[in-house]
């Protein structure tokens, strides 16, 4: 006879699961490591789909509020928004499950196991997925990781939702290999660049699930890794969720990777060394891998008690949770769509700027609109995105700017990429329409760029270009003809690109007033590109990516080793550095000290700025150098940020803490050690290089640290 003691809330989700899952069969224990689960009627269990997308937004489950692609809210370098978008995102994926449910619609994407956030570090910009990242630093990725998870998951002990750190690890290209791709990398580098943010993930954010990756590391297939699933993440970390395959990446061991030869022996591998849910069909041969006595049923039980934990942390099979109030009202609400607009105003990186923003809508008589990204929907959502209620184009969000009597001429100028079609060359008077147009208004605006028909996941309907990966950083097509074409016209130019990734801009720099780089902004990112070229507000975005310079030579795109890459270890002057970003006002930092020096601790610092300029956002930044250290990175790393609101002449003193951890390298064998007592903290709003200083007019505050 069934017992039902499992819905007993006084005990402990693991004990809860372990009487659950004590009454259930082999076979029903085996199915429930599918990630469509099949439902166990007589104990009450419904089914349950695993597969749920909520990178910046609830996705493919249908409306929802749809904020800027995760590349752009790494842009905005603000913690607190990047919680309160992550808890924004869990409400509606709570108001979808109650309504899903109630209609017992259980499919794919109507779930609460969340599989974002992506945390690989963006190594290489011709990576197709880096826009689903936080970009390539470790620091930088691990807070906003962190603080996007903890929205996500919500502080009651029940779990708002669940979410999900991918890809484990050592994963970032190339899209067309990586079902058979081993990413080699030394263990400074492993230790130092690939795992931080998965580290902070598990043991400050308590991230429910981690997912592995498609490729191997060092060998192992990430998603059957003894060394990363048990050794590191189940021992070294203490990780308590469960673990959950990329799709498909476990029948990739044997068809891809030829570390098995059978489907059973794939299973087994991964179950061994603790992947837990499949997505895929492979552990459809779990039984078969145990018949051959490749796995035991204990296996299968603690995979399967893991799974169940996190469906009773998540409450779903409690009389109740604080969650069952939401209902279809609380998607896509106004508010909700108000926070992804500032957070597309927010992650607006002002790259040049001499003089020409922002533009008085009430002194112009014209502006020209141009470029294949003006009016492009696909550039507003980057991958991984819902459906939303309104779309907001840059040429819509610029014709709401402008005065009535204001005339706009729209011209595409270019197609985003190609210039032929099924063998027929396109139409090539584009351009020239383009340039009468800004010949006969006061500004031109050019919104050029990319989309996720350039840049995106390997075999994603329409990114069959390059397998998803960019081949180069030049802008595609015709774009970069068009630019010199319009510009040659004297007229004053904007360009404003749309990416999810670095472009090489010297021609722009050198032709265009300015550039506004405005990333996948979400749908109402056309209104936030138009708020921050008219001055409703100011630019405040910082990169989170190294815009190299066409001159500038990049490593091989399958080296993983980290010479030459990022900020942390490129050698040359980059075009745009990491950090980066420009305001309408002038902010510096005049003062700097640290409050406390004490090994082991976190160090405290205090930060005076000032701005000379018109009211705006900017963001502090804080650089760490260990002094004579044989294993620090090449160049200072980020160690510290705060966003700040300035009004013109305003002085504030902020408090930003440094954590210890900062002040450790890495060694060769992936240890974390002191071999200095020496620091150097630059405090600024952007890092302690000459390109920035060139940029920005100010050189950043040392701070020296002696323990």
């Amino acid at each position: 006879m069934e017992n039902f003691d499992f819905k007993n809330e006084a005990l402990s989700p693991e004990e809860r699961a372990h009487l659950l899952v004590s009454q259930m069969t082999l076979d029903e224990k085996a199915s429930q490591l599918r990630f469509d689960a099949p439902p166990v009627e007589r104990l009450g269990i419904p089914a349950y789909n695993w597969w749920n997308e909520g990178l910046h937004g609830v996705a493919r489950a249908g409306t929802a509020t749809m904020f800027p692609q995760a590349i752009a809210m790494a842009a905005m370098f603000d913690l607190p928004l990047m919680q309160k978008i992550g808890d924004t995102i869990a409400t509606e994926f709570r108001a979808k499950y109650n309504e899903f449910s109630k209609k017992d619609d259980r499919d794919i994407y109507k779930g609460l196991t969340v599989w974002s956030p992506n945390i690989n570090i963006f190594r290489d910009p011709r990576w197709g997925r880096g826009h689903e990242t936080y970009g390539e630093d470790p620091f930088l990725t691990a807070r906003t990781g962190v603080a996007f998870i903890r929205g996500l998951q919500g502080d009651g002990p029940v779990l708002k939702t669940s979410a999900c750190a991918k890809h484990y690890a050592v994963h970032s290209g190339p899209e067309g290999d990586r079902h058979s791709f081993n990413a080699v990398v030394s263990q400074k580098d492993l230790w130092e660049t690939y795992l931080p943010a998965f580290e902070a993930a598990v043991k400050e954010a308590g991230v429910e699930s981690v997912m592995g990756a498609y490729n191997r590391t060092n060998g192992e297939p990430c998603c059957g890794s003894k060394t990363l699933l048990t050794d590191i993440l189940r021992k070294k970390w203490q990780f308590k969720g469960h673990v959950t395959s990329d799709c498909w990446a476990i029948r990739d061991f044997h068809t891809g990777h030829f570390v098995t030869k059978t489907a059973p022996e794939s299973a087994a591998m991964a179950l061994k060394n603790g992947c837990d849910v499949n997505c895929g069909n492979t552990y459809l041969h779990i039984l078969e891998a145990l018949q051959e006595g490749l796995v035991t049923e204990e296996d299968i039980t603690t995979a399967c008690e893991r799974l169940m934990t996190t469906r009773i942390r998540l409450g779903l099979f409690n009389e109740k949770t604080p969650f069952d109030a939401y209902g279809f009202e609380d998607c896509d609400t106004a508010e909700h769509r108000a926070l992804s607009l500032k957070a597309a105003e927010e992650a607006v990186v002002l790259l040049k700027n001499d003089g020409v923003l922002p533009l008085d809508a009430k002194k112009l008589r014209s502006v020209a609109v141009i470029g294949p990204n003006a009016d492009n929907v696909r550039m507003l959502e980057g991958n991984y995105c819902g459906t939303a209620s309104e779309y907001v184009t840059i040429l819509e969000g610029i014709r709401e700017a402008l005065d009535p009597e204001t005339r706009l001429y729209y011209a595409q100028g270019c197609h985003l990429y190609k210039d032929r079609v099924e063998g027929l060359a396109l139409p090539g008077d584009r351009i020239s329409e383009a340039v009468i147009a800004a010949e006969h208004a006061d500004v031109v605006i050019l919104c050029l760029g990319l989309d996720t028909s350039l840049e995106g996941e390997q075999g994603d309907e329409g990114n069959a270009y390059a397998s998803g990966d960019k081949p180069d950083l030049n802008l595609p097509g015709e774009q970069q003809k068009l630019i010199d074409a319009v510009t040659a016209t004297g007229k004053p130019v904007v360009l404003v690109l749309g990416t999810g990734s670095a472009l090489a801009l010297d021609q722009a720099a050198k032709s265009c007033n300015a550039i506004l780089n405005v990333w996948y902004p979400g749908s109402l990112g056309g209104r936030a590109a138009a708020n921050v070229l008219f001055g409703k507000t100011s630019p405040s975005g910082k990169l989170p990516v190294t815009f190299y310079s066409e001159s500038n030579t990049l490593p091989d795109f399958s080296d993983y080793a980290m010479a030459g890459r990022t900020y942390r270890y490129i050698a040359e002057k980059p075009m745009y550095p990491f950090g980066f970003g420009l305001t309408y006002g002038d902010v510096a930092v005049t003062a700097a000290q640290a409050e406390n020096a004490v090994k082991g601790e976190d160090v405290k610092l205090r930060v005076t700025v000032h701005n000379h300029g018109a009211e705006t956002d900017d963001v502090v930044q804080v650089y760490i150098r260990p002094e004579g250290s044989a294993f620090a990175p090449l160049n200072p790393s980020l160690c510290a940020f705060a966003r700040v609101h300035l009004k013109e002449n305003e002085t504030q003193t902020l408090e930003l803490t440094v954590p210890a951890v900062s002040f450790t390298v890495v060694n060769e064998d992936g240890e974390r050690v002191r071999d200095t007592d020496c620091f150097t903290l630059f405090c600024g709003m952007g890092q302690p290089d000459e390109r920035t200083e060139e940029l920005t007019g100010h050189k950043t505050v040392a701070v020296a640290v002696e323990f």
